[in-house]
């Protein structure tokens, strides 16, 4: 492609997301390439909001958006200050667009005094009526021109009369193209798109006008985003054209969805950056998977930090055709990852889900709140209790590691561990029973199982010790499956169909609590 073999030096990129609603997956990847653009040629990585829609625009939103951003560690160089977001870093701002109307109030004067937009007083019924008279006849819709040459002197009557209006651009009737950064050539007929709307009133623009002076306004050098916005390029170079404005290089990148190939939604797993990252995906993993939602590196290599995809991204290597969304896919990464880091940053991670179940409980030595710091610390600040007795953090990662191999997102960890934390376990007796074991050998296994366990001393209690001991005790009972011994064990440890090995379990249980549920299991069946 022409426009991507020019050599490409120190671009200005943006994000541009309106605070409508939640930080979503589409947006967060159109932000992570535009990153990852400007970190490969040293350029500069913009932020700003889009909030004109002033009904639907919520600071929560932002503050939402904002948030997303850095936790996964997408840092822009201008737009709102991260650290007081009433303030701005750079000097092109403001950055929101809500309080930019007095400089496009110049722009829209302009495009009215050149003859190149005017005021349109048609009703709704009128348009209405319009576009579906355009559509019976097999036309796209779009604005015939009835206002476009009103007298200067209606235009004022109306006005002073208070008929609603908005402003229109006088689209001119021609063929144009442009060079997309990824999909290649692309060329559109004007004449299909009719004078559209950009403003409300010469304050108050709407979306295709707006941006087009915000990206002129903070030298924006290349625009990209998601393949939706094809339609309105041609709009948005038309009006550069307008007013005189330099070109913008464009590049628009496939649309991501579902494995059904319709339209990515939350049916698909796909949900807003909060949320995944509530439910204990870690940033990591969602930058890994959302760079393969539209880019390939060329090679087998799977697995890629931030820093390594700065150095490597390339326009060259975005794809044409849409990606698809794999849930399967991010709960592998995200595993991987969760595998990859310290069993004491996963204990760490992992504690807010443990404290949110109630199953540990922080008791800190002066009050306060659970603070974001590491293990080693977290141990010197307070003690973590559990259902009645103190767990040491030493304990806890003993827990995680454990588990640490099944985890495919933190917030998996409750129902994982939590007959850690209880002091009796609720299950049907049924699930004692291995296959097609009868309750009198189930009683035999469990007693056998105890007194061989209860021969163990303390400083002994190893899971190797506890392995060794009862294999030594199934191969003297008369019992031919180890499974017979095995599974009740376990089952009476944890409480569930699928755990860790028992002899783990044991071994963090301690002796003691052993030997008490194992007593808990043989109570349901006498």
């Amino acid at each position: 492609m022409e426009a991507i073999a020019k050599k490409i030096e120190n671009p200005r990129v943006r994000i541009a997301p309106s605070p409508t609603g939640l930080f979503h997956i589409g947006t967060a990847r159109t932000a992570l390439f535009n990153y990852l653009f400007a970190k490969k040629y040293n350029g500069v990585f913009v932020l700003r909001m889009e909030d004109t829609d002033e009904e639907r625009s919520k600071k929560e939103f932002e503050n939402d958006i904002l948030d997303g951003l850095e936790w996964l560690k997408i840092f822009w160089d201008e737009g709102i200050d991260p650290k007081n977001p009433k303030e701005y870093i750079g000097k092109f701002g403001p950055y929101r667009q809500s309080e930019r109307k007095e400089i496009y109030k110049k722009y829209i004067q302009k495009l009215l005094k050149t003859g190149m937009a005017y005021y349109c007083f048609c009703s709704k019924e009128e348009l209405y009526a319009q576009r579906q008279y355009q559509m019976s006849i097999g036309e796209p819709p779009h604005y015939t021109g009835k206002c476009r040459n009103l007298s200067e002197s209606t235009i004022k009557k109306y006005i002073e009369e208070g008929r609603p209006s908005v402003i229109r651009f006088k689209t001119p009737s021609k063929k144009i193209s442009f060079n997309d950064l990824i999909k290649g050539k692309i060329e559109i007929d004007t004449s299909l798109l009719g004078d559209i709307v950009i403003a409300k009133s010469e304050s108050s623009p709407l979306y295709n006008l707006a941006v087009v002076i915000d990206d002129y306004e903070m030298q924006i050098s290349h625009v990209l985003r998601g393949e939706d916005h094809i339609s309105n390029t041609p709009k948005q170079l038309l009006i550069q054209e307008a007013l005189g404005l330099p070109l913008i290089e464009y590049g628009h990148f496939p649309l991501i969805l579902g494995p059904d190939k319709s339209k990515l939604s939350k049916r698909h797993g796909a949900t807003s950056i909060t949320e995944y990252q509530d439910m204990g995906y870690l940033a990591e993993s969602l930058i890994n998977f959302m760079v393969f939602l539209g880019w390939n590196p060329g090679g087998e290599k799977e697995i890629y930090s931030l820093n390594i995809l700065a150095k490597e991204f390339s326009l060259e290597r975005c794809r044409k055709s849409s990606a698809m969304f794999n849930l399967k896919k991010l709960d592998w990464l995200n595993g991987f990852y969760i595998r990859n880091k310290s069993t004491a940053k996963i204990t760490e991670l992992c504690l807010p889900y443990l404290i949110q179940d109630n199953l540990i409980q922080p008791i800190f030595e002066k009050g306060g709140v659970l603070p974001g710091i590491g293990a080693v610390e977290l141990q010197k600040k307070y003690l973590i209790f559990g259902t009645k007795e103190k767990i040491s953090i030493e304990l806890l990662e003993k827990i995680i590691e454990l588990y640490k191999e099944r985890l495919k997102f933190l917030s998996e960890i409750p129902d994982l561990v939590d007959f850690f934390f209880k002091k009796e376990l609720n299950y049907p007796k049924d699930m004692l029973l291995w296959k097609n074991m009868d309750e009198k050998t189930l009683r035999m296994a469990l007693e056998a199982t105890k007194i061989a366990l209860t021969g163990i001393e303390e400083n002994s209690w190893t899971k190797s010790n506890i392995e060794e001991i009862l294999a030594q005790k199934t191969a003297e009972m008369d019992i031919a499956n180890r499974g017979y011994v095995l599974w009740p064990f376990r089952v009476a440890l944890s409480g569930k169909k699928a755990s860790a090995p028992p002899f783990d379990i044991a071994e963090i249980i301690g002796k003691e609590k052993t030997l008490k549920r194992l007593e808990q299991a043989q109570a349901k069946i006498n």
